[in-house]
């Protein structure tokens, strides 16, 4: 499968790639839920995970306690035969996420992926002199976007640069929440959103749907996101079968031959933690 389709897949993270939201997942498993939400109400999500980091900090939690939790986050098993996969066919792949980058690169490189991502978007995630993780704003400055972008980044502003800069590529975009509503809105009728359905993203592009030039195809689980992730890089590309002679079934066949590299924790369902909800 040597072929070199002119693709570009754009990744969310947290409940896309991975099966849960990584913030969330951080604090339940260092026991700090329920100061969490009492700071919850007094400062925005971006702002409170800094003040989380340096409270866990305080309290004598170090930067490999994170990582530790962040390996045994839950993902479905086909997520990472769909990304190794993509990558084979040649496409570029890249991560715009509303985490940050300690937590990304952190999980990716333990699932053995991070090498088939060309680059991450997203909050900078950084340890400090003191041993501390500090989480800082994607947008150094408010950003004026008017669609529901949380204050700290604005994934539209992000792909429609890749839009301006790769004029030339098909774009592929699959995310869940509120903040893949803005990206969504971004892609050209010859591009993909592939929105996870019932999520915050499904519900808002459902209501006006008119307003998305892109094509729309839903997903649900891990499995569907494969199989809807490879059908749609063949429909782009149908010279990259009529090329290497390969079916669809036979790419399908190729994914499900790639290992996965295991969590500790498995694959669990979504509502694991009980933390509200970060969109």
């Amino acid at each position: 499968m040597a072929a070199r389709p002119k693709i570009v897949v754009v990744f969310d993270f947290d409940k896309t790639i991975i099966d849960c939201d990584s913030d969330n997942w951080v604090v339940d498993e260092l026991g700090a839920t329920d100061l969490f939400n009492s700071l919850l109400p007094t400062m925005p999500w971006n702002a409170l995970m800094d003040t989380m980091m340096r409270e866990l900090h305080a309290q004598g939690k170090t930067v490999e306690d994170i990582r530790k939790a962040l390996t045994s986050v839950p993902i479905h098993p086909r997520v990472v035969p769909a990304i190794k996969t993509a990558h084979a066919l040649g496409c570029d792949l890249k991560v715009v996420s509303d985490a940050n980058l300690f937590f990304i690169e952190t999980v990716l490189e333990h699932l053995g992926i991070r090498e088939c991502f060309s680059e991450i978007y997203t909050n900078p995630g950084f340890v400090d002199r003191q041993g501390c993780l500090r989480i800082q704003p994607f947008n150094s400055s408010p950003h004026a976007c008017a669609n529901p972008c949380p204050p700290n980044m604005c994934k539209g502003g992000v792909v429609e640069k890749l839009l301006s800069t790769l004029p030339e590529k098909m774009f592929i975009f699959l995310g869940d929440g509120v903040g893949d509503y803005c990206p969504s809105l971004k892609l050209r009728e010859e591009d993909h959103v592939v929105p996870r359905k019932d999520f915050p993203v499904w519900d808002l592009i459902s209501k006006t749907p008119i307003l998305v030039k892109a094509k729309i195809h839903a997903w649900t689980d891990g499995k569907e996101l494969e199989q809807t992730l490879l059908q749609t890089i063949s429909e782009i590309c149908p010279s990259l079968l009529d090329d290497e002679d390969i079916s669809f079934s036979q790419l399908m066949s190729a994914g499900c031959e790639l290992q996965t590299v295991s969590t500790s924790a498995g694959y669990e369902p979504l509502n694991r933690t009980a933390l509200p909800m970060h969109h």
